[in-house]
């Protein structure tokens, strides 16, 4: 009997980790054709439309390209760490779905399945571990390809997420404080009850650093200066081509997708669908039906942000780069840090029932 349970819990985790990742690469694959649209569309221009209906068929296109290219490794570089690069950003990159609550349960063989891989006390804790080691795919490609420019973007890279990440750590400890827990889950579940008690409300000024700190640390526009192609020709990846090449390009639009639903179950009620009563509708319809519902919210709420990426990418110029450590070190860690005390107080305030 144990042992059918126990394989039977083994399967459900298997299938979704196989639907997540499998799910996470092919918005990604699509993320690519959406930016080029977006792009054309604020550049008042038709972006890809040759390849299949609306260009749908582009990313296709491109990853057929970057696979039947030649693969290029320098004769000077370190060509184990050359490769381990690339891939190391590809799996930091695919890890930290791990945690995120997509919906709330299944209902499959008299046993109610919840849709997350792993719901683990310290969800928060696994992300900001995850998301640091991204930063050695780049640093040991950069430093492997024996190329002052891939090394200066290397440095860059290295030198923008350790300073933005303190930022967002503290930004999340405010976040911390008011929650009480460090579980993914804990905090979308207490968000259910309406729109009003999303973390949004409470912790605004915190949800405006993170949200500042995870373009740095997706290094994107305006805070792309590890691959700045006017100064460093293409930066930590000037030498390389086919699919390690892809695999860094991949890795940016996973880290996108899947810091946008961080923000999502941190900061927006995760799965929780606004002005409407959850547990009113799951009555009606039934838990697999509700399931899917709350998944496409949940992805909704996503897209929303994968939106933001790309619209900032195409509005605002890149910083130089003495701009953006300013920006890190003298402006979020003080708020971030402001904020911080301020939750301090208010939680003190409460707890203690001070009046004034």
């Amino acid at each position: 009997m144990l042992l059918s349970i126990g394989l039977s819990i083994v399967i459900e985790k298997l299938v979704l980790i196989v639907v997540v990742v499998m799910s996470s690469l092919v918005i990604a694959m699509y993320a690519t054709w959406a930016e080029r649209k977006v792009a054309a569309v604020l550049q008042d221009r038709r972006g890809p439309n040759r390849a299949g209906p609306f260009g749908l068929f582009q990313p296709l296109a491109d990853g057929l390209k970057l696979f039947f290219k030649e693969e290029i490794i320098p004769n000077l570089s370190s060509k184990f760490l050359f490769i381990l690069g690339p891939c190391l950003a590809m799996l930091t990159a695919m890890m930290t779905g791990a945690v995120i609550p997509w919906g709330d349960k299944v209902h499959f063989f008299d046993r109610d399945i919840p849709l997350q891989i792993a719901d683990i006390n310290i969800g928060i804790l696994y992300v900001f571990g995850v998301v640091s080691m991204g930063v050695y795919g780049i640093m040991i490609g950069a430093w492997a390809s024996n190329n002052k420019y891939s090394l200066m973007g290397g440095l860059r890279a290295a030198s923008q997420i350790i300073s933005y990440e303190l930022a967002m750590g503290i930004a999340l400890i405010a976040l911390l404080m008011s929650t009480g827990t460090l579980s993914l889950k804990e905090i979308v579940e207490q968000q259910q009850e309406n729109w009003y008690s999303w973390n949004i409300v409470k912790q605004p000024l915190g949800f405006l650093i993170f949200l500042i700190c995870a373009f740095a640390e997706c290094n994107r526009t305006p805070f792309d200066l590890a691959e700045a192609e006017n100064e460093l020709i293409g930066g930590y990846h000037t030498e390389y081509s086919s699919m390690k090449l892809g695999f860094f390009l991949f890795s940016e639009y996973i880290n996108m997708f899947l810091s946008s639903s961080v923000m999502v179950s941190l900061y927006f009620g995760g799965y929780d669908i606004p002005f409407f009563n959850d547990a009113a509708i799951t009555e009606s319809i039934g838990v697999n039906w509700m399931a899917l519902i709350h998944i496409g919210v949940f992805l909704i709420k996503a897209f929303a942000f994968l939106f933001l990426f790309m619209w900032v990418r195409w509005t605002i110029p890149r910083f130089r780069y003495d701009q953006l450590m300013n920006l890190g070190w003298k402006v979020l860690i003080p708020l971030a840090l402001i904020n911080m005390l301020v939750t301090g107080a208010f939680i003190l305030f409460q707890q203690n029932n001070w009046h004034f």
